[in-house]
């Protein structure tokens, strides 16, 4: 038997043709509702997914903890500023008589074994000095003045330092502090410390209030009792030559605070 192509085609009668054609129609419309609401679900849920993110962890229950930490050391450096102020009618006299006492106290210094690299010029000025006689100025001299830095590390030379540097001149002498050479390693012990006493509160805390200590959330840190210059003013008693001042240089006390956040459950 031969094959044969056989085309079936199902063509409604004229009268029920407008029922179909709505039918298709009504079928069609339905299909793209639900595509659109179920495209409109899905926008909607990502956009919830997307409001949360990262929310897990920014509201999670904290508790805040203080600590802190204390180190008292005896200093092991001093630093001090040796100043010479010089008046003359003439620039020239003036820079003379300030040079030459500058130079013989730089040498003094080395003489005490102060090394070339702990000395320091920090200042060299000259000013002119006026008198104001009728409402009118006269340069009647002038005013050199030179500063000095000098680092201590032998403490022990602290009163002999300042005593020859007021003897060769020196009229105002001040910035006086003891401190650490490695003040870092001091402040990192006092750091230790407070914040081994913050978390030791907060196990205690955390005990007392039937919750359990998560992942530090946050931390601050504040330093205080950094040394701080004694001026001449405040009472260091050097100047005119009036012999060797007896220095105490004491114990500094270095106290680091901070302050621990822990997530709780």
């Amino acid at each position: 038997m031969d094959e044969q192509n056989i085309n079936l085609k199902i063509i409604p009668s004229k009268e029920k043709l407008p029922q179909f054609i709505m039918a298709v129609a009504a079928a069609l419309i339905l299909f793209l509702v639900i595509l659109t609401v179920s495209e409109i679900v899905g926008i909607s849920n990502k956009i919830k997914e997307g409001r949360y993110i990262g929310q897990g962890s920014q509201y999670k229950d904290t508790i805040s903890i203080s600590g802190v930490g204390k180190v008292l050391a005896k200093p092991d450096i001093g630093q001090v500023d040796l100043s010479v102020i010089s008046d003359a009618t003439t620039v020239a006299a003036a820079q003379k008589d300030n040079t030459d006492k500058m130079n013989k106290i730089t040498q003094a210094m080395k003489d005490l074994g102060v090394a070339d690299e702990d000395l320091k010029t920090t200042n060299y000025s000259i000013y002119p000095r006026y008198q104001y006689t009728k409402g009118k100025s006269e340069i009647i001299g002038y005013e050199v003045s030179q500063t000095l830095e000098v680092k201590i590390r032998n403490l022990d030379k602290s009163g002999d330092i300042l005593g020859k540097a007021a003897l060769l001149g020196a009229n105002q002498v001040g910035s006086l502090i003891f401190t650490f050479d490695d003040l870092e390693a001091i402040k990192s012990e006092a750091r230790q410390k407070a914040v081994a006493n913050a978390k030791q509160k907060a196990q205690d805390l955390a005990a007392g209030l039937g919750v359990t200590l998560g992942k530090i959330a946050s931390f601050n840190e504040s330093v205080s009792g950094e040394p701080v210059p004694i001026y001449a003013s405040e009472g260091l008693g050097v100047g005119g030559g009036g012999g060797t001042p007896d220095i105490q240089t004491g114990q500094n006390e270095i106290q680091v605070n901070v302050m621990l956040s822990y997530e709780i459950y």
